[in-house]
């Protein structure tokens, strides 16, 4: 018969809600929601109930468990501007990782590079400069003529860079990604969702932790030009170190922001805003709320034994079971209070049991909280009784009746 177990004491051990219960709570009623609203702008939502914005596109994401805090327009494709340098370092940072690129080479900087307009490291023409300083006029300073000198130096030209760039593109699953060039100069056909720009920004926290650091530096100086990193958040926001800002006048001003605090790493995509200041206000107020309104919540590791199940005819009386992986799980501070989390498996189980088997499942509900399962399994190998052994087994459990 199967068995059920309450484990409300563990409710606050446990609590939680997957991605699946973020997505499907979005339309729920707004609980005490603390961000303070925008003069105007359609509202995003949340799994809280609506918050207003300005931005015409917006996404925070839990870079950890991949949670949908806010999302605006997220799969609708836009002009991502300079952000979508983020791909043209991605490239870059893949080939050092390779050993094909080094950050001590030297690249030439062509007439087109030194010609190139908009935000400029102001490399000049005929020299030849260390990818190491590229990467950090392309990063800190947003030059566009040092993301052509590596273009040009990594694929010969800007247009079959732009192809490489698409091709890391559809490794990565960016789906609503195009690449026209290497800087996000206006082009009709260059475009990005919110959703792509936060998941290449969590591919590049992950994939390159040694150059990441890069993305939190304040200032850069070449050519005997200082220039100070045009990202809003770091220093103003606790824990921010990263990514890239954007402007175009189609695109408005647009960032791909991330902050780390303890444990919790959040990446915010914005864009359609009208000016700097919209951009740094609107960055940091939602950034806030992320961190203020949710919670991450280990529902167990790997190898935590979350039950110990009766064995029948087993040389050992009982099997752990436990979830096989890590389960983090991102939701609303409030919704922990609401949850109930109960273990079912059938008892007592017979032998032999196998390690990893599946056993039984964890189930998470509550007041307002979509249900969420999670396999449980053997956590241990329990062979079978050998035949004179299983005799008094048998018989007990026949006089008892169970």
């Amino acid at each position: 018969m199967p068995k059920r177990r309450n484990v409300i004491g563990a409710a606050a051990l446990l609590g939680l809600v997957g991605n699946e219960a973020l997505a499907q709570a979005r339309n729920a009623p707004a609980r005490g929601s603390r961000a303070p609203a925008a003069p105007a702008g359609t509202p995003a939502t949340t799994p809280l109930g609506p918050v207003d914005t300005l931005g015409r596109q917006v996404l925070i994401i839990d870079a950890d468990t991949g949670a949908t805090l806010l999302e605006k327009a997220a799969e609708e494709r836009m002009t991502p501007s300079s952000m979508s340098k983020l791909m043209t370092a991605y490239v870059v940072f893949d080939l050092l990782k390779q050993g094909r690129l080094r950050m001590d080479q030297e690249l030439p900087v062509s007439e087109r590079a030194w010609r190139m307009g908009g935000s400029k490291m102001f490399v000049q023409i005929n020299s030849s400069v260390k990818v190491d300083d590229l990467l950090h006029g392309v990063i800190v300073q947003s030059g566009n003529d040092a993301c052509v000198v590596l273009a040009e130096g990594i694929s010969g030209s800007e247009t079959q860079f732009a192809e490489l760039m698409n091709d890391y593109g559809k490794r990565l699953g960016l789906n609503g990604s195009n690449f026209r060039n290497s800087t996000g100069w206006p082009d009709a056909e260059h475009k990005m969702t919110c959703r792509d720009l936060a998941s290449l920004t969590a591919h590049i926290v992950k994939d390159f932790p040694e150059y990441f650091p890069i993305y939190s530096q304040r200032s850069f100086k070449w050519n005997e030009i200082n220039q100070e990193n045009r990202n809003p958040l770091l220093g103003r926001v606790a824990g921010a170190d990263g990514m890239k800002t954007g402007h175009t006048e189609e695109a408005g001003y647009g960032l791909v922001g991330t902050v780390k605090r303890g444990d919790r790493r959040l990446i915010l995509v914005i864009n359609g805003l009208p000016s700097m200041s919209a951009r740094r206000e609107e960055s940091e107020r939602l950034m806030e709320w992320g961190f203020r309104e949710f919670e991450n919540v280990s529902l167990f590791r790997a190898s935590d034994t979350i039950e110990e199940a009766p064995v029948y005819l087993g040389e050992q009386l009982k099997v752990p079971l436990v979830g096989g992986r890590d389960v983090l799980l991102t939701l609303p501070r409030q919704w922990r209070r609401n949850l109930q989390v109960k273990v079912r498996y059938d008892s007592p189980v017979p032998a032999p049991v196998a390690k990893g088997q599946e056993l039984g499942r964890l189930e998470v509900s509550g007041a307002g909280v979509p249900p969420m399962t999670v396999p449980l399994l053997a956590g241990a190998d329990v062979a079978k009784l050998g035949l004179i052994p299983r005799i008094p087994a048998v018989l007990g459990r026949m006089i008892s009746g169970a």
